[in-house]
């Protein structure tokens, strides 16, 4: 039999699909589940995304489309950055894809050639060590811990960048795994350091950018630094923002040679973003807003009602995310003990005894890099949320 392609050896199945799939096993065995783990919204798009889909549908053309995206879309997409304070883009900066994942991916494959260099904060998303696995590069994780409220300094920046010049440097802002967000001073200060180091890349996949909590308002290095243009690219989706997941529409903007490197890639992979899908993506971007501003203050008691639980449970430490849906905390203080006989050792060890004693279902923090905590992603049904963060703290009340 041919072998397959060394690539496939290094690409892995989600962390946190692992999780879910387990979840849901158990769910239909019959368990009482309630899930904390997949970073998803469950929330669905306003009546005017599906109507402008049944329109699309009405008059579907059948026909291929653009691999940059239609005109209608990206003049949608400029429109929604400028709102961020991301001007002076043009069509010819932006290009689509199947999701931010997609766009990343591209990204991998369009900047960083085999042996090259990539450096992002840990705790990072899981599917940068995976894209950087498979395209062949050398990922470097810069630690960020609870102590440091998982953030990464300038002098750390500064290091990385004269230590390991990097190919490309990726930023995630709001964060997930941990929910934080830097404000415009750290975003800053980070900036001033990036304008020293010239050869490097700057990808920033700031997908949550409207899910921002407190007050805080989105800030990218670009406007910190206009300089950084020419080697910054802006990531974007419709997933989080609009309860859109399963549709798969990301975008990015950034240098004219960086768009144009996708469109090729996508004229290669995917051709276009669908015709319906385009309709709903516009509807999403440039009609009513009302149900994410909704959900973004929903999603911002529901991290308040989540950390009071958690400062609640004597030795867990929790930094106070202002931002995507997330809550990120060290429980390392379980280490070591046991629950019902079963010993815990570390993360995974938690999560599988917290899932298979309680039911409820969360994500090892060390699928993210930082294996002293673990992941809660707070989107699910409301009246679920109380019961889960009351078996999480019946769980370490039964630690010995």
């Amino acid at each position: 039999m041919p072998l397959l392609a060394r690539r496939i050896g290094r690409a892995k199945p989600s962390a946190i699909m692992a999780v879910a799939e387990k979840a849901k096993k158990l769910k239909a065995e019959g368990r009482d589940i309630i899930s904390f783990s997949i970073g998803v919204p469950n929330f669905l798009p306003g009546d005017h995304v599906y109507q402008a889909a049944r329109d699309a549908l009405a008059k579907d053309s059948g026909q291929y489309g653009s691999n940059r995206g239609t005109d209608a879309l990206l003049d949608a997409f400029l429109q929604h950055i400028e709102a961020l304070g991301l001007t002076g883009y043009t069509r010819a900066n932006v290009s689509t894809g199947i999701g931010a994942k997609h766009i990343l991916y591209n990204l991998a494959e369009s900047l960083l050639d085999e042996g090259d260099t990539i450096v992002y904060p840990s705790p990072y998303w899981t599917t940068y060590a995976d894209i950087a696995d498979i395209v062949n590069a050398k990922a470097v994780p810069l630690p960020c811990p609870a102590s440091q409220d998982y953030k990464l300094t300038p002098a750390q920046l500064d290091q990385a960048l004269a230590t390991h010049k990097p190919k490309v440097f990726l930023f995630n802002n709001p964060s997930n795994p941990t929910g934080m967000v830097y404000t415009r001073e750290e975003v800053a200060a980070l900036a001033d350091v990036l304008v020293k180091h010239p050869d490097t890349w700057i990808i920033t996949d700031d997908i949550y950018n409207r899910m921002l909590f407190d007050g805080l308002a989105y800030t990218n290095f670009v406007q910190a630094r206009p300089e950084l243009r020419d080697r910054t690219v802006f990531v974007d989706s419709l997933s989080k923002t609009y309860g859109m997941p399963g549709w798969r529409v990301g975008f990015m903007a950034g240098p004219e040679v960086v768009a144009k490197a996708l469109t090729t890639m996508n004229s290669n992979h995917i051709t276009n973003v669908p015709e319906v899908v385009t309709a709903a993506a516009i509807a999403a971007l440039t009609g009513p807003q009302d149900v994410p501003v909704a959900k973004n203050a929903e999603f911002q008691a529901k991290r308040d009602q989540v950390l009071a639980a958690l400062n609640a449970i004597p030795g867990v430490v929790c930094p106070r995310p202002q931002g995507a849906f997330y809550v990120f905390p060290d429980i390392s203080c379980a280490f070591g003990k046991s629950h019902n006989g079963v010993k815990i050792e570390n993360d995974v060890d938690f999560c599988n005894a917290l899932l298979d004693a309680k039911g409820v279902a969360c994500v090892p923090g060390s699928a993210f890099g930082e294996p002293r905590a673990l992941r809660i992603s707070y989107t699910c049904p409301t009246p679920q949320l109380a019961p889960g963060l009351q078996r999480f703290q019946e769980f370490f009340a039964e630690l010995k």
